[in-house]
Parts: C-alpha cells; sequence; structure tokens
C-alpha cells in the first residue's frame, strides 16, 4: 500500500528529473576532475546521451536503476498498478536498446553507467568509475558497462556485445 495519495504519488513521480541526476552529476565532476571532457546531452544523437565525448567517439549514458528497471535492489517495482509500471519499465528498455542500437549504426561507442555503480549500497569507489570509463575510452570496445557490486567482488570488467 502506498504511505501517500495518488494525487501527491502522480506530483512526485512528475517532479523527478531527466538530466542532471545526482548519479550523473556525481560521474561529470569525477571524470572533470581528473582531465575526460565531454559534452552534455547530445540532442543531435538518439536518447540524448548524457555525455558526449567526440574525440574518442563516444557517448554514456548514466541510468537510474528505478526508471531503466536495472534489477539490482533500487529497481523495485511499486505496488500499486504493477502492470502499468512492467509495461512503463519494459518501454524504457526497449526504448534503450533501439537507441543504442541507432547509435552503434552511426558508429559511436556506448557505455552505460548505472545508478547503484555510483550511489547507495553497491557503489564502488569514484576512482574505480573514472580508472574503468578511462580504460575503456582508450580501448577497442564498442559497448561498456558499469554496474553496481557485491561486497567482495572485484569491478565487472567491460567489453564488446
Amino acid at each position: 500500500m502506498d504511505r501517500v495519495g495518488s494525487e501527491t504519488r502522480s506530483r512526485i513521480m512528475a517532479s523527478v528529473g531527466q538530466k542532471n541526476t545526482g548519479a550523473e552529476l556525481t560521474l561529470r565532476c569525477a571524470l572533470h576532475r581528473a582531465g575526460i571532457r565531454y559534452r552534455l546531452h547530445g540532442r543531435e544523437l538518439p536518447g540524448r546521451p548524457d555525455l558526449v565525448l567526440p574525440k574518442f567517439g563516444a557517448v554514456i549514458f548514466v541510468h537510474g536503476c528505478y526508471w531503466h528497471s536495472h534489477g539490482c535492489y533500487r529497481s523495485t517495482v511499486p505496488k500499486t498498478r504493477e502492470d502499468f509500471w512492467r509495461d512503463k519499465f519494459a518501454a524504457n528498455r526497449a526504448r534503450d536498446a533501439r537507441n543504442e542500437a541507432e547509435l552503434r549504426e552511426r558508429h559511436w561507442r556506448v557505455m552505460t553507467v548505472w545508478e547503484c555503480a555510483l550511489k547507495g549500497k553497491t557503489a564502488w569507489p569514484l576512482e574505480d568509475v573514472v580508472a574503468s570509463v578511462f580504460h575503456w575510452l582508450h580501448s577497442e570496445n564498442e559497448v561498456g558497462v558499469i554496474e553496481g557490486h557485491l561486497p567482495g567482488s572485484f569491478p565487472k570488467k567491460t567489453g564488446n556485445s
């Protein structure tokens, strides 16, 4: 059962921003400190990637685990209107896949950094995330993913898919 009324819940969900999220700002600041320069929210590209790195022919999406239904502890499904939310999350995932495919057709390399890698109990140390991004940018890999970890595990290597 929801703790707030439907009108309040609707207002809360509508106010969630799509750009300049906490996870995105965390990554942007860390990359900038490391000397990695980028453009923001490439409007001319499919999916409006959060970071565009033309020098590397690469884009980075910072995906919120909830809205993009990552499958980690941060990606729950609301108990009310479950069918609506499952359809919404499935549509979001399908759109993400279409955008990535279109970007790759245009010869862009695509990395996804998940919110759980940057915030919360599964977050990596920020310097490890920056090192993984830096390594991927200087690699030949077309696709990269950074997601949260389980305590005691090592960073998941990024690679082609």
